[in-house]
């Protein structure tokens, strides 16, 4: 019996090859083995990939996105954030600080994010999806 890829994927050397990219990509980075990284949403894993890509393809320093990261939490902080009222996402917190680089860096529009953002977010939740997947996500590179 062949198995089922999951899509795009029609052929299993090519999900094999963007399994070894995001091995290279995340494992080497500090905090970045399997056993480390834990992912409760896929939307997080997404946010974390986005983010490595980007300073893989040299749009900001590390430094950067890691004061930029640090910026996100401390604002968080001073307007009283505490995760009994306002939920603690780390990831949410990667996304902001990505956007602040990604603008700085003159790569990204955030009049056509916030356009984007209210386009996605006035589509209905699976309406695109045959089903959904609400399973917490974490990188296993099959070693």
């Amino acid at each position: 019996m062949t198995p089922v890829l999951p899509s795009p994927y029609v052929d299993e050397s090519d999900l094999e090859r963007d399994r070894r990219l995001v091995e290279e990509l995340v494992c080497d980075l500090p905090g970045g083995s399997p056993d480390q990284l834990s992912f409760e949403s896929p939307w997080e894993i997404r946010a974390f990939a986005l983010a490595i890509t980007a300073y893989h393809a040299k749009k900001f320093d590390w430094e950067q996105f890691q004061g930029a990261l640090i910026a996100s939490i401390s604002e968080w902080e001073a307007r009283g954030g505490d995760r009994e009222s306002e939920p603690w996402s780390y990831y949410a917190h990667w996304v902001v600080a990505l956007e602040d680089v990604m603008v700085q860096a003159g790569d990204l529009d955030p009049a056509a994010l916030d356009a984007r953002t209210a386009e996605v977010l006035a589509t209905p939740a699976n309406s695109n999806h045959h089903e959904a997947h609400p399973e917490p996500i974490a990188i296993d590179p099959a070693r």
